[in-house]
């Protein structure tokens, strides 16, 4: 019997990973937010354990991610891959991250913003940067996310993307 009870966990850790995808593709949604980030309590049916585990692996595969394109783009051009993440997103712990972040998300006013900007914000606290650059990156966040939501109402995904592609591509020096 002790060999299934240390599975479960595990076993329901996947399936409810594998449902919240469906959830966002039902809301037609570019980020988890804090609306995602509470309804992790929910899916996890109020145990803590796997809401911690849930939330942790959440933020482990962001900072995977995140790793892997600094690495690809690393090994193209150093310069742009240290100018596009030079945000410390790992300097807490997962521990202390997922902490700090329902401590951020307990604002009703913060709720609309993207688990991976609340990272960036999270570990920005725990750095001790000062107030007011802290306050001036979340408004920048709220101002981005705003208006990329705004932009999604008139244009479809691929028309953004083929817009911002031809900015890049005109910034770009002729050969």
């Amino acid at each position: 019997m002790k060999k299934y009870s240390t599975k479960l966990p595990i076993l329901i850790l996947i399936l409810v990973l594998i449902r919240m995808p469906l959830f966002g593709q039902q809301q037609n949604r570019l980020f988890w937010d804090g609306g995602d980030w509470k309804r992790v309590n929910q899916l996890a049916e109020g145990s803590q354990v796997m809401e911690y585990r849930i939330k942790a692996a959440y933020i482990n595969g962001v900072l995977d991610g995140r790793l892997f394109y600094y690495l690809k783009t690393w090994s193209v051009e150093q310069g742009l891959a240290d100018s596009i993440y030079a945000e410390t997103i790992d300097y807490l712990s997962p521990r202390e991250l997922v902490r700090s972040i329902n401590n951020f998300y307990a604002d009703p006013l913060m709720v609309y913003v993207p688990v991976a900007s609340a990272m960036i914000i999270a570990n920005m606290f725990g750095e001790r940067i000062p107030l007011k650059i802290i306050d001036a990156y979340v408004q920048q966040t709220k101002f981005w996310i705003n208006d990329l939501l705004l932009r999604l109402d008139e244009h479809s995904p691929a028309e953004l993307l083929e817009e911002k592609h031809e900015k890049h591509r005109e910034k770009q020096p002729q050969n």
